[in-house]
């Protein structure tokens, strides 16, 4: 496989030579241009055809939300990873062009003690992220974030699933409450599901997306100026109530506790867990030990293989398995560990998990349990 040819956009010349260097220092990456603003970013994009291009978020003359805008115009399946600061403007900027068809983001260093640091840090994040995005490890479906209309308009070749394990399920099995794990691709997927739940959704929902703190706060607001139901940043030691989404904290772990007849979220700064804090895993897991086979577990898009275990204790206490299918994940890491383990019970494209979402919670209000299981 030939190199993987990367456009690097950042009005900083610092920031455009750190970038280069390190890029320059991978086997199997090539920087094949640079560019100090977007429009000439746009202009080399034609020339160069890069597989892949770093554009970063405030710039003159162009800035990195306008570029995308037009790029994706011309190059709708050109992978695109955001460069950002950790600010409130940088972070809602991101996610907003996240929105708007950009594949992924990567936060630049601050508080760095010197240049050979903020390599380290920036190879850290971004040398995966275009692995990934350029099909050298987990592989995307290219353009699969731009999409914002449900991709069920044609017909999409699923993959067949390994029999997944027997649970110990009882008959007729109700659902008290749905976790989702998502991480690349996911601000538009989110963006996707969460919407098109139905109002009257009578179980809790719980999301784990892998975001650093202040994006987590600000994906929520999106979702909940856009979905029926109440989406909020979890605050912890909060109710779990039926009808509300509650979004993990960047930078901290989301737990599920009984408390009395109900149950309680619980943030927690335990160790990562799959390099991620907050982790799918830990999500899942303290859900099926709190709601048993009451729970639905739903893996959408995202690198690694986060949620893979917490399946395994889902199925194990008898709850049921959703996972995002290859052709509409961004990246089917994720997802495609928990089908290649026989964890799950569908495989559904994008444009159907919140349908199987509201079709498996079922129930009308009155005949549904509101015990956890002890």
């Amino acid at each position: 496989m030939p190199n993987a040819r990367v456009l690097v956009v950042d009005d900083a010349v610092v920031v455009r030579r750190i970038v280069t260097d390190l890029l320059q220092q991978e086997p199997d990456l090539e920087v094949v241009g640079t560019a100090p603003n977007g429009r000439i970013a746009l202009q080399k994009i034609t020339q160069l055809n890069p597989d892949l291009v770093t554009l970063d978020v405030e710039m003159p003359v162009l800035d990195g939300l306008a570029t995308l805008k037009q790029l994706r115009v011309t190059h709708p399946n050109l992978p695109v990873i955001m460069f950002s600061t950790l600010t409130e403007r940088g972070a809602s900027v991101t996610m907003e062009a996240l929105m708007n068809g950009a594949n992924e983001y990567v936060t630049k260093p601050a508080n760095v003690g010197s240049v050979t640091e903020a390599m380290a840090r920036i190879r850290e994040e971004l040398v995966p992220k275009i692995h990934t995005l350029t099909g050298r490890s987990d592989r995307p479906r290219p353009g699969a974030a731009a999409r914002t209309a449900a991709p069920t308009s044609r017909p999409t070749a699923r993959p067949a699933p390994q029999p997944a394990p027997s649970p110990r399920r009882r008959s007729a099995a109700t659902v008290d409450c749905v976790v989702i794990g998502v991480s690349t691709g996911g601000p538009n997927a989110l963006a996707e599901v969460v919407p098109a739940l139905p109002g009257d959704l009578r179980v809790p929902v719980l999301i784990v997306q892998h975001m650093p703190a202040m994006f987590t706060r600000l994906l929520a607001e999106r979702l909940d100026s856009h979905a029926p139901l109440n989406v909020r940043e979890s605050a912890g030691r909060e109710p779990v109530r039926a009808g509300d989404v509650l979004v993990a904290p960047g930078g901290r772990h989301l737990e599920v506790r009984a408390s009395g007849g109900g149950a309680v979220t619980h943030l927690t700064d335990a160790p990562m867990e799959n390099s991620c804090r907050p982790s799918v895993d830990v999500l899942f897991r303290t859900a099926a030990s709190v709601y048993g086979d009451g729970v639905l577990a739903v893996v959408l898009t995202g690198m690694g293989a986060d949620g893979r275990r917490g399946c395994e204790h889902v199925r194990e206490t008898g709850g049921a398995v959703l996972a995002q299918d290859r052709p509409t994940s961004v990246v089917w890491g994720m997802p495609g560990a928990v089908v290649e383990a026989g964890l799950v019970d569908e495989v559904v494209p994008l444009g159907e998990v919140a349908a199987r979402i509201a079709a498996r919670v079922g129930a009308p209000t009155a005949t549904r349990r509101t015990e956890v299981a002890r």
